[in-house]
């Protein structure tokens, strides 16, 4: 209540001071006017009161101060006693221009019809003397400004920026620091690379030169801030140039983006620092999913590790768009509460269903699908920690590759339309257990998805891990197969920024920690893509899709995490192995120097959007590898030591770093069997 009563008590005050403000110009503008016409009376004479003729003196008295209220209130309509004079443009000189003229056509007529005729220069001279006071007064404040922050700049005073852009965003920052009081940033000089206006003046800051110069004027100026003002530059040339600005100390800010430019957000204070999004150079991609959200509007969706980075991300964007109901699947509670709270909040009307579990389970998901029924199931739960699901490759396993299993045949056999699995570039050509597993998940929905096209869904296996109450079939007459035509998907793209385990944060929090900051290897690359981004093409494969289809995103350039690594040192104002120091700590268990967005057998279809394709499945014999399913199951739950081996024998792209591994674990016999089937 009091904080209440405070703004209302600094808003009357902020009303009082414009109000007293306009009153001062309004007297000012009467005085003015009465000066400006008697100037050009009086100098009409030689400027010789005693030469005045009464027969023009007398008309000039009668009407001149019924003519300066007439034109206040004038002027009140065109809001020349609204305007912010520190800020006084183009606009204000023009309307000043136009209420000028307009008032001084209407003096003319009318001094000449009701009291005759006045001397001609008294026309001219009272126009233009009025004109000149009228715009003299509302254009001082501003020249004052920049001529005191002019001085300030002479005199060293404040930090010295560096402004890279000459454009209308560019010239706007210039003068929001010119004439702003809260900084004392001086804009010492200007980067353009446009030729045309090197050597040239802007509010009398030199533009020096182009992106190659920056360094050498960094030097030669003794900058201390270099401020982006590019917002329509493409991405990759804003990458580069921040690139060359981070070789440099001085601290980095940028303008948004052409939004902010366009609704008028130009000053300095909305300039932004510089994030790893801007340095990594690729546009953001922005598809249309007007169709993903009509595909989306009034259906109830299933999103399994609700609660993740990008699980939660899908959430927040389908609940916006009007779903019969949503529901949130996780094991983790903490997340899934989360997430649930957030979105309780913002979208109260939300049909939202919280429920918690392991897509391992099958009896828990056959439970949730018979109970609600979903008609379009994303698939984001997954363990992903490579180093991590090394030391536990059963349990990469169990819920990478069976959990996958185990949620497609439950959606499969409850009636959902689409199923859209969420895959990662380390399922091609994987060297570690987390992409082999992801590879595995591609394939089941693969095999789904040619039994259900080939009306053989019944042939499709139940794996079971105990005998229970979710068995399909449960008359026995095979009708659940009947008429099935849920289409299966995967979205396959690389490492998400912000994302759990994204190396981001990490980086940042051992900056913070004061280093080191830990790299693998110095020529370790990958590609990189926010989770909005990612969250975008999981929405989109669900409408893109017939079936089958593994939709890949084309990220660009892969990123090397090293040059990565000290970037994000040097924008958060430290200097790499000075202040930070760079370790290279060698590869983790399971880890390549580089990431594949697609196996070179795979080919590429385009889409719709220019930056998602689609690769095509790389042929395999479905059978077998259904059966050898059973089988990694089984030794998944035994949990085998050398699982990896049979990984590796129904993965054949999978390049293990270890394959010393000895078999005699598994089965025999049913390894075998299913090796003479092979051949």
């Amino acid at each position: 209540m009091e904080n209440t009563v405070n703004q209302k008590k600094k808003h009357r005050k902020i009303l009082e001071h414009w109000q007293g403000l306009a009153l001062l110009l309004i007297i000012y503008d009467v005085v003015a006017i009465h000066t400006a016409y008697f100037l050009a009376l009086w100098g009409r004479f030689d400027f010789t009161f005693s030469r005045i003729p009464d027969y023009y003196f007398t008309p000039y008295k009668k009407f001149i101060t019924l003519y300066s209220v007439i034109c206040v209130i004038v002027f009140w309509f065109f809001s020349l006693y609204k305007s912010m004079w520190r800020f006084a443009s183009y606009t204000e000189l023009s309307r000043t221009f136009e209420a000028s003229v307009l008032m001084s056509i209407f003096h003319a007529v009318t001094i000449r019809v009701f009291f005759g005729g006045m001397p001609r220069t008294y026309y001219i001279f009272g126009t233009l003397l009025q004109f000149i006071f009228l715009l003299g007064a509302r254009f001082f404040y501003r020249f004052f400004n920049q001529m005191r922050a002019s001085i300030t700049s002479r005199k060293g005073n404040g930090d010295r920026v560096m402004l890279i852009g000459a454009g209308s965003a560019g010239r706007l920052i210039l003068r929001d620091i010119m004439t702003a009081h809260e900084t004392n940033d001086n804009v010492v000089c200007i980067i353009d690379d446009n030729p045309n206006k090197w050597d040239r003046l802007i509010d009398g800051v030199p533009i020096v030169g182009g992106r190659d110069d920056i360094l050498s004027n960094v030097e030669k100026y003794s900058i201390d801030k270099i401020y982006l003002a590019i917002p329509s530059a493409k991405a990759e040339d804003k990458r580069d140039i921040l690139n060359i600005c981070s070789e440099t100390d001085c601290e980095l800010k940028q303008l948004p983006g052409m939004y902010q430019f366009v609704i008028g957000q130009v000053s300095a204070t909305a300039m932004k620092s510089i994030s790893m999004e801007d340095v990594l150079g690729r546009e953001q991609i922005k598809p249309d999913l007007k169709e993903v959200f009509e595909f989306i509007r009034g259906k109830t969706v299933l999103v399994t590790g609700g609660g993740g980075s990008i699980g939660s991300e899908l959430c927040r964007q389908i609940a916006t768009h009007s779903p019969r109901m949503l529901i949130i699947f996780d094991v983790y509670e903490n997340n899934a509460y989360d997430i649930e709270l957030e979105l309780r909040e913002k979208l109260p009307e939300l049909n939202l269903k919280v429920l918690i579990g392991s897509v391992r389970d099958s009896r828990r998901v056959f439970e949730i699908f018979s109970t609600y029924r979903p008609e379009i199931v994303y698939h984001a739960a997954a363990h992903k920690h490579v180093p991590l699901m090394e030391d536990s490759p059963c349990e990469a396993i169990k819920n990478n590759a069976i959990g996958t299993y185990k949620t497609a045949y439950a959606a499969m056999v409850n009636g959902c339309e689409r199923f859209v699995l969420i895959s990662t570039d380390k399922a091609v050509n994987p060297v570690n257990i987390m992409g082999a597993s992801k590879r595995l998940c591609e394939m089941i929905v693969q095999s789904f998805d040619y039994k259900i096209k080939q009306g053989k869904a019944d042939e499709i296996p139940q794996l079971f891990t105990h005998v229970g109450i979710e068995n399909a079939d449960k008359d026995g007459t095979g009708s659940v197969f009947k008429n099935i035509k849920t289409e299966f998907v995967a979205v396959r793209f690389g490492n998400v920024l912000g994302s759990n385990g994204s190396v981001i944060p990490i980086f940042k929090k051992q900056i913070a920690n004061g280093g080191p900051v830990t790299v693998t290897h110095p020529d370790v690359i990958r590609y990189f893509m926010t989770i909005p981004e990612a969250v975008s093409l999981v929405l989109l494969a669900g409408t893109y899709a017939h079936g089958g289809e593994i939709f890949v995103l084309d990220m660009g350039s892969p990123v090397k995490i090293d040059t990565l690594a000290r970037n994000l040192i040097k924008l958060s104002g430290y200097k790499p192995d000075v202040d930070i120091k760079v370790e290279y700590t060698g590869l983790r268990p399971g880890e390549k120097l580089y990431e594949e967005k697609l196996m070179e057998e795979e080919g590429l279809k385009k889409t719709d959007n220019d930056l998602i394709h689609i690769g095509s499945p790389i042929p395999f014999d479905i059978e077998v590898f259904l059966r050898k399913l059973d089988l990694l199951m089984n030794a998944a739950y035994a949990n085998k030591s050398n699982i990896g081996d049979l990984v590796a024998d129904m993965v054949p792209t999978y390049h293990r770093a270890d394959k010393n591994n000895d078999l005699s674990d598994f089965d025999a016999e049913k390894r075998i069997e299913l090796e003479d089937e092979d051949s």
